[in-house]
């Protein structure tokens, strides 16, 4: 059946002849029921949303624990729920070794950004960069962050369900309006303290999910033990492949030293992420909720190439109906899944809610974020004069906005059939860019805002140029007759199809390519890496010409006086350009206000005295 499919493009398949029991709808249910419990009890409770700083930031009243759950929550949508188990599948445990590079990727933001943005008391991410260079370069870096994320929480909102839908008959719409509407309703009425603790419910519905189905799948094939064997016996189990070559899509480096720099771009400088670090009680509750989350992010790692693994065992021995076959790899997942699960009334319930908690916890973060960037960059500098009581109702109204847009988007989503791979590709592309223009602030005093702004817009075009040629060349690679003894990939017809090989990049190479072809054939992993580099050396080439301009010792972490140590004096200065950064200072070290500034009770930020005051940095150890 192809019930509730917008166009026969995107449903090629048919649908498993199966039906949830009333147990299953059930549990569905009890996950919205819950989750629009927790924002109406927030919404009813303490000061019940009434400042600003409560709304977009939980009263900076947040402990660790929580927090690092919902960082976990944020960026483990649906898609990686269904792309990394088609992923291992695929392909075999290589992503695995993705896991070595969220020690550093988690590290770094834990003692150089969030020290940085939390001692400056701001309450969106792009304040740091009106701090640093201007307003100006303020919004354009925010509304580069409104343009990706608009595009993908339509996006992750339609995919999985529409997945569903082709697997399950599961009603399309229904799910999508069902699920939009009861995101923006917790979300709007009860603030980020809502998303964060939903967030928290979540994460224990998607790990039950995921666990329910590889302890039922293994027991079915044999055990773990059995698994781990046949898998090895049939070549899934990698070995550590060292070639440096960035040209091939997973290697230990590009998984390991690329992933570093697309884990910065999510947990270092991402709205999302950082309004999380600045939501806890203290700065070092901020850095312990990094800490936290390096362990919960190996278990889901291990969780979901567990169920690729168990996925291609049982694969093995219970082969998919001819009908079957030639399905999407997402798809794949969902079939396995339910054919695994379909006499256990109940766990087919809890798997949908557990995709289904990926995606609440993805969408409500886009909305509480973007309403948050609007606000405090877009609105609030035009409206000086606006009170507080305006003000967070303006907030509230516009996580509203922001919940019905998303709706507008899955809508467009489906509208949109092929041409969407380019449209899903935009949140990896903007990410490296915007993490280029953080780290050339961050560590290069010599930077100006020409650089900046000339910087950001180089490593989009860059951005923009290799992934949109890539995605184009892969298409018509795609479209070609296999190689010999290779194997085609599925036709980019279903819209999950189409996020999981944009996020997972499945790049089928052809033989020997060159110029242009060779350039289009980087590793998807290298991306964020190779952008922010662009943004960097753009940057610091523009500034250089340009001349310096005044810069804010508080926006400044030290590397380059640690870096330039061994250096005589007045060469480090001059390559500091005359910014010094004293080792001590009264009161920046516990978060406070440097002397000479004042800060303001809503969390907007510092506030500059009159007159020229001394700023001072404290340097954080690594």
């Amino acid at each position: 059946s192809l019930q509730g499919c917008p166009s026969p493009l995107l449903c090629p398949f048919p649908t498993l002849a199966m039906e949830f029991t009333v147990i299953d709808y059930s549990i569905f249910v009890l996950l919205l029921v819950l989750s629009s419990a927790i924002g109406l009890f927030y919404a009813l409770s303490g000061d019940r949303q009434r400042t600003v700083q409560e709304f977009l930031l939980a009263n900076r009243n947040m402990s660790f624990l929580p927090v690092a759950l919902s960082l976990l929550a944020t960026f483990q949508s649906a898609v990686a729920i269904l792309g990394v188990p088609a992923e291992i599948f695929r392909s075999g445990t290589e992503y695995w070794f993705l896991g070595c590079s969220y020690l550093l990727g988690l590290l770094i933001p834990a003692h150089i950004f969030i020290p940085v943005f939390y001692r400056l008391r701001i309450t969106s991410t792009y304040e740091y960069l009106e701090l640093r260079f201007n307003k100006t370069v303020r919004v354009f870096g925010t509304i580069t962050f409104i343009f990706q994320m608009v595009i993908y929480m339509g996006v992750v909102l339609y995919a999985p369900a529409l997945a569903l839908n082709a697997v399950t008959g599961f009603d399309l719409w229904s799910a999508v309006l069902t699920m939009g509407l009861v995101c923006t309703l917790y979300t709007t009425l009860g603030g980020l303290k809502a998303v964060i603790w939903t967030d928290v419910f979540q994460t224990l519905v998607m790990f039950a999910g995921q666990l329910a189905v590889i302890i039922v799948g293994a027991q079915r094939v044999g055990g773990m033990a059995r698994v781990w064997h046949l898998a090895d016996k049939e070549g899934k189990i990698s070995g550590i492949d060292l070639d440096p070559d960035p040209f091939e899509r997973h290697t230990f480096w590009t998984l390991a030293v690329g992933g570093v720099f697309m884990m910065l771009s999510l947990y270092g400088v991402n709205q999302a992420q950082v309004q999380r670090y600045l939501s806890a009680r203290s700065e070092q509750e901020a850095k312990l909720s990094c800490y936290a989350v390096f362990p919960c992010q190996q278990i889901v790692l291990c969780l979901s190439c567990l169920t690729g693994l168990v996925m291609f065992v049982y694969n093995q021995e219970h082969p998919l109906a001819p009908n079957q076959r030639h399905s999407s790899p997402d798809q794949l997942v969902l079939y396995f899944v339910m054919d695994v699960l379909q006499d256990l009334p109940g766990l087919p319930g809890l798997f949908v809610a557990c995709l289904f908690s990926g995606s609440l916890s993805t969408i409500s973060s886009a909305f509480n974020s973007l309403a948050t960037v609007t606000m405090e960059d877009l609105v609030r500098p035009h409206c000086p004069g606006l009170s507080e009581s305006r003000a967070t109702l303006l907030s509230k109204l516009l996580a509203l906005g922001y919940g019905l847009l998303c709706l507008g988007m899955a809508y467009v989503s489906s509208m949109l059939g092929p041409v969407l791979q380019a449209a899903i590709s935009i949140f990896g592309m903007v990410g490296g860019p915007l993490l280029g223009l953080f780290c050339l602030g961050m560590f290069f005093p010599c930077a100006n805002p020409t650089g900046a702004i000339t910087g950001l817009l180089a490593g989009l075009a860059m951005a923009f140029w290799v992934g949109i040629g890539g995605l184009l060349h892969n298409m018509r690679a795609a479209e070609a007759p296999p190689p010999p003894n290779g194997t085609a990939l599925p036709a980019v017809g279903n819209l999950t199809t189409i996020l999981t090989t944009t996020l997972l990049a499945p790049t089928p190479t052809p033989q020997s390519p060159t110029g242009l072809q060779k350039f289009y054939s980087l590793s998807y992993m290298w991306y964020s890496a190779h952008n922010s580099t662009t943004v960097i050396l753009v940057g610091l080439l523009v500034s250089l010409l340009t001349g310096e301009s005044a810069v804010d010792p508080r926006t400044i972490y030290p590397v380059l006086p640690r870096l330039l140590c061994c250096l005589p004096q007045k060469y480090r200065q001059r390559l500091c350009c005359g910014v010094t950064f004293p080792a001590q200072s009264n009161g920046v070290g516990n978060g406070l206000a440097p002397p000479g500034l004042q800060e303001e009770e809503e969390g907007q930020g510092y506030i500059r005295a009159a007159g020229a005051p001394t700023y001072a940095l404290q340097e954080t150890s690594f």
